[in-house]
């Protein structure tokens, strides 16, 4: 078996952890996700007893006990499900696992806090190396790549034009990504394009969007509302002013902030914006010819279906 072979069986089964958001607010991402992971014939196996990543007011009170948290979710895929590759959709919890790998193997403290926690909750302690982290572009890229899925989707989403929002946590900080900026192949910190290259796959156009890693200020948005709503702002506007019919989204709290503040920009500032944001596995699982419902774009707050029905249903 070849090389690329290889690495393509590996992400065919692969530990999922959705994480907080998606099984709330983002539940459209997860059940877009495991809809598309049907339809591609690829596995998702919920980490056992997963807990939260710690992502926003835990490390914001002790740093070290949010890496803990991380690596108890990555110690669960490890030693309960036997998995050593970890997807998780949401960039928050992407980012706070790859974090928790990058203390585990750097910082002596964080080793001796996880430790000292895991022996305390009467689990294996994770060890750095263990599993391999990815996000859902990375699963669905290494998986499937752009070529099956041209053959899958047969072009459905042309005519479509699309801005691809990353949001900021998907490449920052760059060191605690290793396997980013390796050259050809491998994703951009500066100008992600695997989103790109996956819709590009299934016919849609990407439109020139500059501020597909720009901050939505989505960890103020209940402590300075006004801020993150001029954030979004900047964001809608400029995928507007680039032709944009949809942003395409892949993080659920990016994708709720963008929706709401598009709403509050309107009722707070006048500003009114008419693209539709729709998170990356509804416009693929559109394109493998699985139903709205089924990929949960009817609980989206943009109203999007006017544009799957003349854009990706004729």
């Amino acid at each position: 078996m070849s090389e690329k072979a290889n690495k393509t069986k590996k992400y065919d089964t692969v530990g999922y952890y959705p994480g907080c958001a998606l099984e709330g607010s983002g539940n459209g991402y997860d059940v877009s996700t495991r809809a598309v992971a049907k339809e591609l014939g690829l596995r998702l196996k919920d980490v056992q007893n997963w807990n939260c990543c710690g992502a926003m007011e835990v490390k914001n009170v002790d740093p070290k006990l949010q890496t803990y948290l991380s690596a108890r979710v990555l110690s669960n895929a490890v030693h309960l499900d036997r998995m050593n590759v970890v997807m998780a959709p949401c960039n928050g919890c992407y980012h706070n696992l790859k974090k928790a790998e990058y203390d585990l193997k750097h910082d002596a403290q964080s080793r001796e806090v996880v430790g000292e926690l895991s022996r305390k909750a009467g689990h294996k302690a994770y060890e750095a190396g263990q599993a391999e982290t990815i996000h859902a572009l990375d699963w669905i890229k290494e998986a499937i790549g752009e070529e099956g899925l041209r053959e899958r989707t047969k072009g459905k989403l042309a005519g479509l034009k699309v801005a691809n929002y990353y949001g900021c946590m998907y490449v920052r900080p760059r060191h605690i990504f290793p396997e980013k900026d390796q050259g050809p192949g491998s994703e951009s910190t500066s100008k992600p394009h695997f989103m790109d290259d996956l819709l590009a796959a299934a016919g849609a156009e990407n439109v020139e969007f500059p501020l597909k890693t720009a901050c939505c200020g989505g960890a103020h948005t209940l402590s300075d509302s006004d801020t993150s709503t001029r954030l979004v702002l900047n964001i809608l506007q400029a995928a507007e002013a680039a032709g944009a019919d949809v942003i395409a989204t892949e993080c659920p709290t990016c994708h709720t902030g963008l929706e709401m503040h598009q709403v509050r920009a309107e009722k707070r500032f006048g500003k009114k914006t008419s693209v539709k944001i729709m998170y990356f596995t509804q416009l693929l699982g559109l394109a493998l010819g699985i139903g709205p419902r089924r990929l949960g774009i009817h609980t989206n707050i943009s109203e999007s279906m006017d544009l799957v029905i003349d854009k990706c249903l004729t």
